[in-house]
């Protein structure tokens, strides 16, 4: 994988010496005084008696057979220590290929040989020259590669990231095969040095945006990186608003696909999800399984998804506001048969939705919570018995369990989970206004959301474009998918730098 540093960042905290004192095996015995799974062993190079390089190793990241097979047995052959006579001599040989591994680095930084160790790397410690070289010896123990969970695949590929970052740059590197594509590498965290991988497609991504995020990574200052959270909402423009900023996805075919549209990757080690940026509100209701299928299957999709994202978001705050402020808008035959519905119910209609939302979030996080049979037994009882029981004992009308599940199932079809999520809290704000002020409220609610997320930029790209934008057509494609054929052009939004998709 090429590596290289992108822009120009000035020091930060997490790479700033952190422990001070000579490179030598004492020393790292002390450092690791209390770490049960630091070895260290003496060697006698060449078994002639005259150097003693120290080797350690972490237990675990590496393992000890490739360390004895790779590292210990050559150095005790005595053919590799012929004419060697100084410790500058072995470091040389050494450095020559005197260790089978296939990447060796000399350090004369403790920092960073501890960042080596810490990562999955051997070193040989030379006491006298106060220096280190260290060979990348990873252990494969990991979680294999397997399908996707929550990105479910019907015609697209069948695998998934998993927990090794330099897994997952494999599998993004096995579908855009071109050196072109560029990979740097950054540590975020002062304690924990979580490795960041930054994928873009050179000649294709914005320069400019590339550069600002090297510049919002290298401004980190924090302990540690262990969850996605902790990078976004310190890299996103607007990190105090609920709507999501950033894709997330556990796919590398739709994680390819965003990089070859001129967007950028990041991947974290440790975690099996791929994040990318720039993104607009419309890129969350596209699925990868679109670019498979006919474009008039995928133009109705899309249709089918906005709106549902309308009822989920509108349909409880309106059947509020008109049952309480506006009666006379309902059908006079519709309107009779709620009267009846709700002449032995104790409770308005607003405690009535507002409380049945309430249950189906309680409901809907046991799901999440539980094991997957107890979820799915805790789901059947809320949704059949406890629905059933609570219409028969009039606590609640049969008209406000439809709203209300007809909104939560309208969520459920959006492919983002951050969005349903977002759009859920929403929906409780809108409820609210509506329960206050009526079709008013639900109005005046509708043009802060609007413009809230006007208000959004995701590294130099509007939220809302395109319909932000001020193209006449901008509409028509925010909803249709264009025959492939005829799509010849990215997205202009992206500033990327060769627009031309295809001849």
């Amino acid at each position: 994988m090429e590596q290289k540093k992108v822009g120009n960042p000035g020091p930060h905290p997490a790479r700033m010496p952190a422990y001070e004192g000579p490179l030598t095996a004492q020393r790292l015995e002390e450092i690791f005084a209390t770490c049960g799974d630091y070895e260290s062993r003496r060697i006698d190079f060449g078994l002639e008696g005259r150097l003693f390089p120290t080797v350690c190793w972490l237990d675990g990241l590496i393992s000890g057979g490739d360390v004895a097979e790779h590292v210990i047995r050559p150095l005790t052959q005595s053919v590799r220590a012929e004419g060697v006579q100084t410790e500058k001599d072995c470091l040389e040989r050494l450095l020559r290929g005197g260790v089978t591994s296939y990447s060796v680095k000399c350090r004369d930084d403790l920092d960073q040989l501890l960042s080596d160790l810490t990562h999955g790397s051997c070193a040989v410690v030379f006491d006298g020259l106060q220096a280190a070289l260290t060979f990348e010896l990873r252990s494969d123990k990991s979680r294999g590669i397997s399908e996707p969970t929550l990105e479910k695949s019907l015609k697209g590929a069948k695998d998934s990231f998993v927990e090794t970052l330099r897994v997952n740059t494999a599998l993004v590197r096995r579908r855009i095969c071109s050196p072109k594509l560029k990979l740097v590498e950054n540590c975020v965290g002062r304690k924990t040095q979580t490795r960041v991988a930054v994928l873009f497609v050179e000649g294709i991504a914005s320069q400019d945006t590339v550069r600002e995020l090297a510049r919002r990574l290298d401004a980190l200052d924090i302990d540690a990186l262990l969850a996605t959270g902790a990078l976004e909402e310190y890299i996103v423009d607007r990190p105090l608003s609920p709507f999501p900023q950033l894709i997330h996805t556990e796919r590398p075919d739709r994680f390819a696909m965003y990089l070859m549209d001129g967007r950028i990757g990041l991947l974290v080690d440790g975690l099996p999800v791929g994040l990318v940026l720039p993104v607009t509100f419309a890129e969350f209701m596209k699925v990868t399984g679109d670019s498979n299928t006919h474009f008039l299957v995928a133009t109705t999709l899309t249709l089918l998804r906005y709106l549902a994202l309308i009822l989920s978001l509108l349909l409880p705050a309106l059947y509020v506001a008109v049952a309480m402020y506006h009666q006379e808008m309902i059908p006079t035959r519709l309107l009779l048969s709620i009267i009846e519905a709700k002449q032995d119910v104790p409770f308005s209609t607003a405690v009535e939705v507002l409380s049945m939302l309430i249950a189906f979030g309680l409901l809907q996080e046991a799901g999440l919570r539980l094991p997957n049979p107890i979820g799915d037994t805790v789901s059947i009882i809320g949704a059949l018995i406890v629905g059933q029981s609570a219409v028969e004992a009039r606590v609640v009308s049969p008209i406000a369990i439809i709203v209300v599940a007809l909104s939560g199932i309208a969520c459920y079809t959006l492919p983002s989970q951050d969005l349903g999520s977002a759009v859920r809290l929403t929906r409780f704000l809108l409820l609210l206004a509506a329960i206050g002020a009526g079709l008013f409220g639900v109005g005046v609610g509708i043009c802060l959301l609007l413009l809230h997320l006007a208000d959004i930029d995701s590294f130099g790209v509007n939220f809302t474009a395109p319909l932000s934008g001020g193209e006449p057509c901008g509409l028509l494609r925010l909803l249709l998918r264009v025959p492939k054929p005829l799509n010849k052009f990215r997205d202009p939004l992206l500033k990327t730098g060769d627009r031309r998709r295809q001849k």
